[in-house]
């Protein structure tokens, strides 16, 4: 079963994890921010989505801005303490607040093409038509679980379901190499969540998205 989603916003941001400390993002949607979207607008433990190609509508731009960034998190120990003898939960913000320059991709637009696999949380009476008509309303009612964005939950994206894929702008037409691409983090063990990555060439402004056991992908 697939989808097929037009989505667009003002700013995004898909980091490269080389960058340590100012955040740079690659030319397009990684394959992993795509499936975080979809799963903001319909996740369920009974399906998993895979990203087949995203299609990029829009010519690649950059821009550079400055923001302030969290750098501290509270710790469990002061959470369970909290939840055992009461108190406040806080970060007091002019500690914990660092200003980092990022340079982040503008007027973007992308649409996604994915399908689901059933996992072994299906409950019996689901089945692979239940969950793409679910999807489809959500998506034509623009309903979704928390806000979906490009990145960063600064960055909001908006969606809409794709009839017609926009024409190739034609800047991008022709073969672009954009280097390794995070494809998807592993979370099989959760002490050891293993991040995967494939060469991306944008073919014509498409992104063709490799299978997780493909041998293009890389450790």
């Amino acid at each position: 079963m697939s989808v097929k989603i037009e989505v667009w916003g003002d700013y995004g941001c898909f980091a490269r994890p080389e960058m340590k400390t100012e955040r740079v993002s690659y030319d397009v949607m990684t394959p992993s921010a795509a499936r975080g979207l979809l799963d903001s607008i319909y996740f369920h433990p009974g399906l998993r989505w895979k990203v087949s190609r995203i299609h990029v509508c829009a010519p690649i731009r950059f821009t550079n801005i400055r923001r302030n960034e969290v750098k501290d998190t509270i710790s469990a120990r002061r959470v369970k303490t909290v939840m055992e003898k009461g108190g406040e939960l806080y970060l007091a913000a002019p500690e914990s607040i660092q200003q980092r320059a990022a340079m982040v991709l503008r007027d973007v637009r992308y649409v996604i093409e994915a399908h689901f696999e059933m996992t072994d949380k299906a409950n019996p009476s689901d089945n692979p038509g239940k969950f793409q008509d679910i999807m489809r309303r959500r998506v034509e009612k623009g309903q979704f679980y928390h806000q979906p964005y490009f990145g960063n939950r600064e960055f909001p994206a908006f969606f809409r379901p794709c009839d017609r894929i926009p024409p190739c702008p034609e800047e991008l037409k022709g073969e672009r190499d954009l280097g390794w691409m995070l494809l998807d983090l592993d979370y099989s063990n959760p002490e050891n969540i293993i991040p995967h990555f494939f060469r991306a060439v944008l073919r014509d402004g498409v992104l063709e998205v490799p299978p997780m056991d493909s041998q293009e992908v890389r450790r």
